[in-house]
């Protein structure tokens, strides 16, 4: 459970995306939340189990990509099978596992490694898109 809840977090925030009305009715929210994962909507997997597996015509998002290491995020899109497309989102700002940073986090390697490859297309935010608040905003330039 304490894996899913940023997921949940965010699917939360889609669902619901009226600011003034949510969480009204917390559980008929939570009960459209299961919904979504029990029609196989989303699924979950972790990432240790990976290994081995061909993914075919699957949407794969990988969130917090930055805290990957290379051969993390290397082992991830080497697993694409036909028809799959893989998402990586992250923040190289937000970095919070030790031996990583800016520069040599996956999310960095794999932008730098898969430039100008007719398969990928890439998109980065400025600092001022950021989506969550003015006070993350204000940690991201200052800390």
């Amino acid at each position: 459970s304490p894996l899913m809840r940023p997921i949940i977090d965010n699917l939360e925030q889609l669902i619901d995306s009226n600011e003034a009305e949510r969480y009204e009715n917390e559980r008929e929210l939570a009960e459209k939340i299961e919904e979504i994962f029990d029609r196989h909507v989303i699924q979950t997997e972790a990432l240790n189990f990976i290994r081995g597996r061909s993914l075919e015509k699957t949407y794969l998002i990988i969130d917090e990509a930055q805290n990957m290491t290379p051969n993390q995020v290397k082992g991830i899109i080497t697993r694409a099978g036909k028809g799959t497309k893989i998402i990586l989102v992250g923040d190289p700002n937000q970095i919070d596992r030790p031996f990583l940073d800016e520069r040599t986090n996956g999310l960095t390697y794999a932008a730098g490694k898969m430039k100008g490859s007719p398969l990928c297309y890439q998109l980065t935010m400025r600092v001022d898109e950021c989506e969550r608040s003015p006070l993350a905003l204000d940690a991201v330039q200052r800390l």
